[in-house]
């Protein structure tokens, strides 16, 4: 017998959020827009594996979002229903490519520049910088189906049901696929990982702040 699959509604202050932004009060969509960038940011990036890619994506995405916010019913959460059009989003993004011109195999895969703070101590920051550029490189070379699993899962913080509801497959799946991309990244990283997990992919500073007003100036709100 299979799970049962449990699907989390979307809360009030949510639906009271959409409703202001439906009214095109630019709060509202400033506030969802930074309420979820990271997320989103980290999402795309697991399927196109390429920090500006991922960031247009993201932008495509809002967009989508936003003209057919009037579809939103709250049946899932906010986050869970971006999600989706952004795994939409990237996941044709990467049929195009494959159609138009074969994906190279390349030996390294890209390092997302993670902003540091530079008070830090320079030794910590310089090692922060090192097992995070493990943690990066180990979960870029987990083959697709795995890797976004295992960013939704451990980076992002989703739970099983999150997970197999943002993906369309049985929570059955999400264990089983989850078991066999931390056994990948723990063999890669020599059992180095571990609560840094939780600070990998940052979509914070500049980023999200670069994007916020691309997307606002492009839903015709100005400061």
């Amino acid at each position: 017998m299979s799970a049962v699959l449990t699907v989390m509604p979307a809360a009030a202050g949510e639906m009271q959020l959409v409703g202001r932004a439906l009214a095109r009060e630019g709060g509202a969509f400033r506030t969802i827009i930074k309420m979820h960038n990271q997320r989103l940011y980290r999402i795309a990036r697991s399927v196109v594996r390429n920090d500006s890619e991922a960031e247009d994506i993201v932008q495509e995405a809002y967009v989508k979002a936003f003209a057919h916010l009037g579809d939103f019913r709250g049946e899932s959460s906010l986050a869970t229903w971006l999600s989706r059009i952004v795994i939409n989003e990237a996941l044709g993004r990467l049929r195009k490519r494959r159609r138009t011109v074969a994906m190279p195999q390349t030996p390294h895969a890209e390092i997302i520049k993670f902003p540091l703070d530079p008070s830090d101590d320079p030794e910590r920051t310089m090692a922060q910088r090192q097992i995070l550029e493990l943690v990066q490189r180990a979960t870029d070379r987990l083959p697709d189906v795995y890797r976004t699993v295992f960013v939704a899962r451990v980076i992002e913080g989703l739970s099983i049901e999150e997970t197999a509801e943002l993906l369309d497959v049985r929570p059955e799946t999400v264990k089983s696929r989850l078991h066999r991309a931390r056994a990948l990244v723990r063999k890669a990283l020599d059992d180095q990982i571990g609560p840094v997990l939780l600070n990998a992919f940052p979509f914070a500073g500049r980023r999200c702040e670069r994007l916020t007003a691309a997307l606002m100036q492009r839903l015709g709100f100005t400061d």
